[in-house]
C-alpha cells in the first residue's frame, strides 16, 4: 500500500483530501506546515508528497526544494489556490523546483486520483 505524506495547512483540506487518499487505498500521514511536514518526511518513509504551497511557517516551494535535495527520488504533487495570489503564479515553480505534477485548487476526486496514480506509477 503507497504511503503518502498530506501537507495542507487547511483542517477542512486535510480531511477532505486524506479521506479521499484512504478510499483510493493508501495509507496516509498528515502535516499543517512545511516544517512540520518536513520533519514528518524525513523520519518516515513515504512514496509521495502531496503539499499545498501557500502555508505558515515553511512555504510549499521551501519545503519542496529542501524534500528535493535531500531525497531527490522522492515524488512530489504540489497543489494550490493562489492564496495571496494566483496558483498558476506558483505551480510553474513548483515544477522547476522538483515537483512531478501539480494540481490547481479546486480539483475533484477523480483529478486527485489520476495524478497520483500517474505520480505514482512513474519510476
Amino acid at each position: 500500500m503507497p504511503r503518502i505524506l498530506l501537507i495542507d495547512d487547511d483542517d477542512a483540506v486535510r480531511l477532505v483530501l486524506r479521506t479521499s487518499l484512504e478510499l483510493m487505498g493508501h495509507s496516509v500521514a498528515v502535516a499543517s506546515n512545511g516544517r512540520e511536514g518536513l520533519e514528518t518526511a524525513l523520519a518516515e518513509k513515504f512514496d509521495l508528497v502531496i503539499t499545498d504551497l501557500i502555508m505558515p511557517e515553511k512555504e510549499g516551494i521551501e519545503t519542496i526544494q529542501e524534500l528535493h535535495r535531500r531525497q531527490p527520488a522522492l515524488r512530489i504533487i504540489a497543489m494550490s489556490g493562489g492564496g495571496r495570489g494566483n496558483a498558476a503564479d506558483y505551480l510553474p515553480l513548483a515544477g522547476l523546483l522538483g515537483a512531478n505534477r501539480t494540481l490547481a485548487k479546486p480539483f475533484s476526486h477523480d483529478e486527485l486520483e489520476q495524478a497520483v496514480n500517474e505520480v505514482l506509477a512513474r519510476k
